[in-house]
């Protein structure tokens, strides 16, 4: 087997604790070191170790790359500062952001945190694909902005009529929006880069100030408002440098389209480019079809030395590594390594890519992952060098206590440390509840080790306490790990599943489909609807056969899916079953579609569920 490119990642050595009642802690012993007070510290720094070097960049309407560079950066959101002291915003009245990734939002994020006015990037989801704008109006009345950004006005325009509160200034980078006062963003340009008061309030920033809410979705209910300090993010770059170190012997470069307003794009991706002195070029592709070609060509043109998608992400990669060969040999050029996170990366992805690369470059390129939240901002546990291999999600990082409470037969993680949230943005009950007695926020997620009682062999993720559930025989169902195994094994046919079965005799699951893998799958054309696709025989008969070849290798009740039934409606995100980062939503999936799961169980069983078939 091809040895893997050399790379190198720092030593995280476990410390096990035995407490009572079967309680874990496991803490690394390499200690966390001193830390910036402010995330804005970094631009300062790189403004003049590197003034010329690209910070943020991205295509103009013509298709070139519109560069910016840490000096003029720093100069234009000192500008910007200037601007936003002059207005309304404060700790009180943060900035909402609801467009995607763009430099002007670069530069608005680094003004306000110079001035400590948080800034909450918010899912264009809630604006551009919602129908009722309630999520929108929800977070706009919990956050009392006091300034809301988009890059254009048009395709906002209905959703800032309805939630956008009256008295709050609207700024856009271009258009205007009929009847609605808007300000360009380039009137906060004209700001006086050396205002005193600027370096006043700079001052005054410190780690406990609130960088950022982000809002989350969570399981149920309306989104969460997880506060973000300078202290979290700072930490958690120390701790990405201990585990990366070669992001700092060389300044990363990275083409990513992982959005702002979830934490791995926005705090993990965005914090190691500014950190480390590095180059984020800003992609605007998407993992999927329509929108991963515009990933490649990106890809094409810019090497990228550290590249952090989501499986999916790769999946898409790896069918146009295969065929494009100018896209190999820059995509390979001079990466050092690859990480995913979001979900478990399908074994198939993993073989295919060390195969490309391989077969480019004579070796393998190492692939990592870890296991973090929104609450905590966001790394936790990393793989290290002997733990980097599908399923496992390393070790704590330096400076956090991981705390395993037995639960319900498995171990429910728990975390303390700098970089967990201080709370809920004006949400004391939700604060309250995510946290236990010794202040360890509850996770939700579950760990198990990777080598029986041998915490030097890493943990693996062991799915959401929450989404278990037990068999009318009392045998419990662990949903998150039968789920990304029945994941892998229709591969590239689905999306997601869900899987059902509380209080009942055996598990079923829904299924919601890739259309464009299953019309390839059949050669289906396009003329065919999706609903019609659906009742292909061919195409179930490749379900069947591979729910059959599943169920051979399954070992007993809590791990043998009998049934499935196809989906032809997507999820919806008004109605929770999607959150914004794009996760399917177990519970609220099994309520809204508590019809289709009956008849996942109805006997005799209906035309439109698939059985199992040798």
């Amino acid at each position: 087997m091809a040895a893997f490119r050399d790379v190198a990642l720092g030593v995280l050595t476990p410390v096990l604790e035995e407490r009572p009642a079967g309680v874990q802690l496991v803490r690394s012993r390499e200690a966390l070191g001193g830390l910036p007070d402010r995330m804005t510290d970094a631009l300062d720094h790189w403004a003049v170790a590197a003034p010329d070097r690209v910070f943020l960049a991205q295509r103009d309407r013509g298709g070139d790359w519109r560069k910016l560079t840490f000096a003029e950066a720093h100069s234009a959101s000192s500008r910007i500062a200037s601007a936003l002291i002059r207005r309304p915003v404060s700790a009180e009245r943060p900035i909402a952001i609801l467009s995607g990734n763009d430099i002007e939002q670069g530069l608005l994020v680094l003004a306000a945190m110079r001035i400590g006015v948080p800034v909450a990037p918010i899912s264009p989801a809630y604006s551009l694909v919602s129908t009722d704008f309630a999520k929108l109006r929800y977070i706009l009345a919990k956050l009392t902005p006091g300034m809301i950004f988009v890059a254009r006005a048009e395709p906002f325009e209905r959703a800032l009529r309805a939630a956008a509160p009256p008295d709050c200034e609207i700024v856009v980078t271009e258009g205007h929006i009929e009847g609605m006062a808007t300000t360009p963003f380039a009137a906060l340009l004209e700001g006086d880069r050396a205002d005193a008061r600027v370096a006043a309030a700079h001052a005054i920033v410190g780690p406990d100030t609130i960088a950022k809410v982000l809002f989350t979705s969570g399981s149920t209910g309306q989104p969460k408002g997880v506060i973000n300090t300078h202290r979290m993010l700072t930490a958690n770059q120390a701790m990405l440098q201990h585990w990366l170190p070669f992001v700092k012997d060389e300044p990363p470069v990275l083409v990513d389209w992982l959005p702002w307003h979830h934490t791995f794009g926005g705090n993990h991706n965005f914090g190691l480019a500014l950190t480390n002195g590095g180059s984020l070029y800003i992609d605007n592709g998407k993992p999927m079809p329509g929108g991963i070609e515009e990933t490649v060509r990106n890809l094409r043109e810019i090497s990228p030395t550290f590249y952090l998608n989501v499986p999916k992400g790769f999946e898409e990669l790896v069918a146009r590594l295969r065929t494009d060969s100018a896209l190999r040999e820059s995509y390979f050029r001079r990466l050092r390594a690859n990480f995913y996170a979001g979900a478990g990366l399908p074994p198939h992805v993993a073989k295919a890519l060390d195969e490309i690369a391989v077969e480019t470059t004579g070796e393998r390129i190492l692939m990592v992952t870890g296991l973090g939240a929104t609450e905590t901002a966001p790394a936790a546990l990393a793989c290290t060098k002997e733990t980097a291999r599908p399923g496992l999600v390393g070790l704590p990082l330096p400076g956090l206590e991981l705390k395993l409470v037995p639960n319900a037969g498995k171990l429910e993680a728990r975390l303390r440390g700098p970089t967990i949230m201080p709370g809920y943005w004006r949400d004391p009950d939700q604060t309250v509840r995510a946290f236990d007695e010794d202040g360890f926020y509850c996770l939700g997620d579950a760990l198990r080790y990777a080598e029986q009682g041998r915490s030097e062999g890493g943990f693996i993720f062991d799915g959401r306490v929450s989404e278990d559930f037990k068999l009318v025989t009392g045998t419990w169902v662990s949903v998150g790990p039968l789920r990304a195994q029945l994941i892998s094994a229709f591969a590239p046919l689905v999306k997601d599943v869900v899987i059902a079965g509380h209080d009942c005799d055996e598990v079923r699951a829904l299924v919601f489909p890739d259309f464009a893998a299953c019309r390839a799958a059949v050669a289906a054309p396009a003329s065919v609807s999706d609903a019609a696709l659906l009742e292909d025989p061919v195409l179930r008969r490749m379900f069947a056969l591979r729910l059959g070849h599943f169920a051979r290798g399954s070992t007993g009740s809590s791990n043998r899916v009998t049934r499935i039934l196809l989906l032809a409606e997507l999820p919806s995100i008004d109605a929770n079953e999607i959150t914004d980062k794009g996760s399917i939503n177990q519970r609220a999936v099994l309520t809204r579609r508590a019809a289709l799961v009956e008849a996942l169980y109805a006997e005799p069983p209906g035309p439109d569920t698939i059985p199992p078939e040798s």
